[in-house]
């Protein structure tokens, strides 16, 4: 019996394997050049072909990117903090550019806005400016206020009074540089008194007979209301104390002042002419302390610049002299 096949060798089957393998490597490195090709025309990163074109098209036709809103109204803003007007659109200018009404609307909110701002903050300054020059004024006036009552000079107070109060009361800033010169206190007062105390009870000693002896008569009998002080000259001369160690040194002059006699004293009358410096000098301390807080015009800074800011409590007219 014929055999109708003949058996394939192993060495056929393995030389189709073979060149199956090489037929797929040699399609898949095909496959993949046209793919690398593909993806380089559409995606290339390294050309510019595209920028420079776009570039040269912005720049025959004349057209340019819109800017900015915020840097727009940022370059519009002077130095000093004005805002200065929207320039004019040119008839080449990109309809781009153009800012809508609504836009236009939202900026100029945003200006007014910042203009607003910039006014209180301007204000808000001036006033801190102004109110800090009218407290160093107010602790000037407090350290001269200081300086006569130890009697002692005034030291370097003396030019800053004179800077400063110079031009708003001129008249009590002498006052209390005179004053600091001849300075009186309460105890000088005081110790005056005491030393005045026996001839302002019995009268001066050259008023003569009769004038000492109408005044003792006149003084054996007092008439007054119930609760009025005594006119006795030893309860006047105790109130004036009282009223000297408190600092009312005006009720004390008016005191002494209606002591009979005592006007022709020499003594008494140096006394007098110190109590009155005395209270000049105060009433000066007084003014100056007032023109720091209310003086609107003419008070002055420690470098000798006008305090224009005023005070909020500033009255429409100039504080008096005294």
């Amino acid at each position: 019996m014929s055999r109708d096949y003949e058996r394939l060798s192993p060495s056929t089957g393995k030389s189709n394997l073979t060149r199956n393998v090489l037929i797929l490597m040699v399609v898949a490195f095909v496959g993949g050049a046209i793919l690398t090709g593909w993806i380089l025309s559409r995606y290339n990163p390294f050309d510019t072909s595209s920028d420079t074109e776009a570039a040269a098209v912005a720049e025959g036709t004349g057209t340019q990117a819109a800017p900015d809103p915020a840097t727009a109204l940022a370059n519009r803003i002077d130095a000093d903090g004005s805002v200065l007007p929207t320039p004019a659109q040119t008839a080449e200018a990109s309809p781009a550019a153009t800012l809508t009404p609504d836009l236009e609307r939202a900026l100029a909110v945003r200006v007014a806005d910042l203009e607003d701002r910039l006014s209180r903050i301007n204000v808000q300054a001036q006033a801190a400016s102004g109110n800090a020059a009218r407290a160093e004024g107010l602790l000037i006036a407090f350290a001269a206020r200081r300086a006569l009552d130890r009697g002692s000079p005034l030291g370097y107070i003396d030019p800053q009074l004179r800077l400063r109060f110079g031009d708003a009361q001129p008249k009590a800033v002498t006052t209390i540089v005179n004053a600091s010169r001849q300075p009186v206190t309460l105890e000088e007062l005081s110790a005056g008194l005491d030393e005045l105390g026996p001839t302002l009870m019995t009268g001066s000693s050259g008023a003569g007979f009769w004038a000492d002896f109408q005044r003792e008569l006149s003084e054996l009998f007092v008439i007054r209301r119930e609760g009025t002080p005594s006119p006795a000259p030893q309860q006047r001369l105790i109130r004036a104390k009282r009223y000297v160690e408190t600092g009312n040194v005006d009720a004390a002059i008016a005191e002494i002042e209606k002591l009979a006699g005592a006007d022709k004293d020499e003594e008494f009358l140096q006394w007098m002419e110190k109590a009155r410096r005395y209270n000049e000098a105060r009433r000066a301390l007084d003014v100056i302390e007032t023109a720091a807080i209310l003086e609107p015009q003419q008070l002055r800074t420690a470098e000798g610049e006008r305090v224009d800011q005023p005070s909020p409590l500033a009255p429409s007219t100039a504080i008096p002299a005294p």
